[in-house]
């Protein structure tokens, strides 16, 4: 994976956590280097390992040229990320994933049922919690063939229910493109929380408006991060339009697909909101 070298030294594994999450023999190796920080010491502490399974080929995807990567909505707050090398991610993972075998990877966070399983396919190699159940926030840094990711925690506070750091904005890096799902995002973001997350090419971005923060809330967020491409989720019966108006400098496409294939090379030149069938 291409990147800066952090100067973190000679690593052993990752604390994470979460059932299905697997452990990994530490290897003497420099950190996996984020490409998509805009201030690479604001890195999580986290410790690495590599994640990939060394004793088998990656299956490269046939579908995809190595500079791409497909992405699929689900439902709710679930799109599934494929990239060429392979690698399944699903993001805020309550069980569904379409059609297939189970993701590889599969990260959730804490709001409701409709974000999270207590029951996993214990098929799936590496479920990422977006809390961490012993307290505190939840720090992952994860590489699996050619998909890095690592997370951003927020606080939940929705209804007079507050639980620190309940929430992760997760962010995947994969053939060049930083891509960021806000998960169940109740606050606005600190300058801290920006220079964590870093560019982000591409923005899942829940546009309810009530169970998540306000659609102008959102729609700051959006115009701050200036994502190239912004592909809304959790929208219930709530009109797109009402989100769309918050950020009235983005283009909007309507697609029929529920998928996008999407690389550096053909990134709109504008900011765009996609819709995809089913949102």
């Amino acid at each position: 994976m291409l990147g800066r070298t952090l100067g973190l030294g000679s690593l052993a594994v990752l604390v994470a956590f979460g059932s299905g999450t697997t452990s990994a023999v530490a290897q003497d190796r420099r950190a996996v280097p984020s490409t998509c920080l805009a201030i690479a010491e604001t890195l999580p502490k986290a410790r690495f390992a590599a994640f990939t399974d060394r004793s088998r080929p990656p299956v490269w995807n046939a579908a995809l040229t190595r500079d791409e990567v497909e992405i699929t909505y689900i439902h709710h707050s679930t799109y599934l990320i494929e990239s060429a090398g392979g690698v399944r991610i699903a993001t805020d993972f309550s069980g569904l994933s379409g059609p297939g075998d189970p993701p590889d990877i599969v990260t959730m966070n804490h709001a409701h049922s409709t974000h999270y399983t207590d029951f996993p396919d214990p098929a799936i190699p590496h479920v990422l919690h977006g809390w961490n159940p012993s307290g505190g926030p939840a720090r992952h840094a994860l590489e699996v063939d050619d998909v890095f990711v690592r997370n951003v925690p927020t606080d939940i506070n929705r209804f007079g229910t507050f639980e620190a750091d309940g929430n992760s904005i997760f962010v995947f890096e994969v053939a060049g493109l930083c891509i960021g799902h806000l998960g169940h995002l109740h606050h606005q973001l600190t300058e801290e929380d920006y220079a964590a997350i870093g560019r982000l090419d591409v923005l899942m971005v829940p546009v309810d408006g009530s169970w998540t923060m306000s659609q102008s809330g959102m729609g700051e967020i959006a115009e701050r991060l200036h994502s190239s491409v912004v592909l809304p989720m959790h929208r219930f019966r709530t009109p797109i339009e009402r989100f769309l108006q918050q950020i009235p400098e983005f283009a909007v496409e309507r697609r029929p697909s529920a998928s996008i294939t999407l690389s550096m090379r053909t990134l709109p030149r504008n900011p765009t909101v996609i819709l995809l069938d089913g949102v």
